[in-house]
């Protein structure tokens, strides 16, 4: 039963969700500790380590999630359920958008997905954040840690290299660097 659940979940997450892994990403914080499946430190976890896999996003989350809840087969069925709406719709897509390309419903349609998306991805960015740094509740003595500084010390700096356009995987290598860095710090866990 648990195989099925898994494919309907991340089917409708799937189905339901534009813009790709990071506009899915409040969707699937909401099933699976709805389903009881990961709490929410757990979660934060298996995004890092689907952030830090190369792959797709939402595919990478969706295996973890399915191999920690059904083992193997509920990694495939989990994965299985994610990517056949998408599949689905861009066969379908890809036959008729030549003949609806120019149409102004279309063209305002995915005009106004955007700011939508944009809107997903800092909901996430947001309740990821309060996850990792304030725990299951707010408290001021977050502020106190030097964790936080050092975080937005780090996002600063990686957002600064974004702009100037250096590259990605630099970005990446760096911020590993970084992070493993300060966990030798006595007293820092981030």
């Amino acid at each position: 039963m648990i195989f099925l659940e898994l494919f309907f979940t991340f089917f409708k997450i799937g189905l339901f969700t534009f813009g790709g892994g990071y506009a899915m990403l409040p969707l699937i914080q909401e099933e699976v500790i709805a389903h009881g499946w990961l709490d929410s430190s757990a979660l934060v976890n298996f995004i890092a380590v689907s952030e830090s896999t190369p792959g797709p996003f939402a595919i990478n989350i969706s295996t973890y999630v399915g191999i920690e809840t059904g083992g193997l087969f509920g990694a495939f069925c989990a994965t299985l359920g994610v990517v056949t709406p998408s599949f689905v719709i861009i066969l379908i897509v890809a036959k008729i958008y030549d003949s609806f390309r120019k149409n102004k419903i279309v063209s305002g349609c995915m005009s106004g997905l955007k700011p939508a998306v944009v809107g997903l991805i800092g909901a996430a960015m947001l309740s990821v954040g309060e996850t990792v740094f304030f725990g299951e509740s707010f408290s001021l003595s977050a502020f106190t840690s030097p964790a936080i500084y050092i975080a937005l010390a780090i996002f600063a700096v990686m957002a600064v290299l974004a702009f100037k356009k250096v590259h990605p995987i630099i970005i990446i290598a760096a911020s590993a660097v970084v992070g493993i860095g300060v966990s030798f710090i006595p007293g820092v866990t981030i």
